[in-house]
């Protein structure tokens, strides 16, 4: 079997401008999941980011990705409208795609969400976070104890306005009472979706095991196996026409 060929995409804004950013992700978000995932010697892994031509993402890397994982928070509407079509044709053709932390915000999530809102609610104040694992025998899960615990990491909340996912993993518990399904599975097409909620830019959740674990098994879960398709012309059939009477 080749290698999946996975593509880490990160707006890259935080990861430049903010220290403490800095601080935690020197290499950047992307720099940091690139690591992590290049461990598997069954995946490749590029990165890309907003700032690159054409997004980062010209047609001929999208093509050759087998699954994108996508961490945007700032700049959503600096993605063009085409791009983004372009990735939810690709999800609905085979390609996998990990929406990470607020992404759920990102043009080509909401597209394949059919959501054109944001609401939840949210807030950035050092609550510790207990992920829970709703289901301990899904792949995405498996090696995971009951929990995974975060000392600190940004709190999203219900209600929230994502659809009813196809699978449902993870429930994110933080110490003011709030609760929120974190990980969730969608199938569009030919194609899987995770949305996983940690992964505040200012607290190091991907520097976390148990989240680095659930990252890699997600892409292997969200892998279709299915290269894009050229449009080949089809003819009109040959209708056999009927015997003269």
């Amino acid at each position: 079997m080749s290698a999946i060929r996975v593509t880490v995409w990160n707006e890259n804004l935080h990861d430049r401008t903010d220290p403490r950013v800095k601080e935690i992700y020197p290499t950047g978000l992307h720099g940091c999941i690139r690591e992590f995932l290049s461990k598997d010697p069954k995946l490749e892994v590029r990165t890309a980011t907003l700032d690159m031509p054409e997004c980062g993402l010209p047609d001929a890397l999208l093509e050759q990705t087998d699954v994108l994982i996508w961490w945007g928070h700032m700049a959503h509407e600096q993605v063009p409208d085409e791009l983004a079509a372009k990735i939810v044709n690709r999800v609905q053709n085979g390609m996998g795609l990990i929406a990470l932390h607020s992404a759920h915000a990102s043009k080509p999530f909401r597209l394949l969400m059919g959501t054109h809102s944001e609401e939840m609610t949210w807030r950035e104040s050092n609550d510790r976070c207990l992920v829970w694992v709703t289901e301990p025998n899904h792949p995405i899960a498996r090696g995971l104890g009951r929990y995974i615990e975060l000392d600190a990491e940004e709190m999203y909340g219900e209600p929230l306005i994502f659809p009813r996912p196809d699978e449902l993993l993870f429930i994110s518990w933080f110490e003011q009472g709030e609760v929120m399904r974190s990980g969730m599975v969608y199938r569009r097409g030919n194609g899987k979706i995770f949305y996983f909620q940690p992964g505040h830019e200012t607290y190091p959740a991907y520097h976390n095991p148990d989240i680095q674990r659930v990252i890699r098994q997600a892409v292997h879960y969200v892998y279709s196996g299915i290269q894009p398709r050229e449009t080949i012309p089809c003819p009109a059939p040959a209708v056999p026409r009927k015997a003269n009477s």
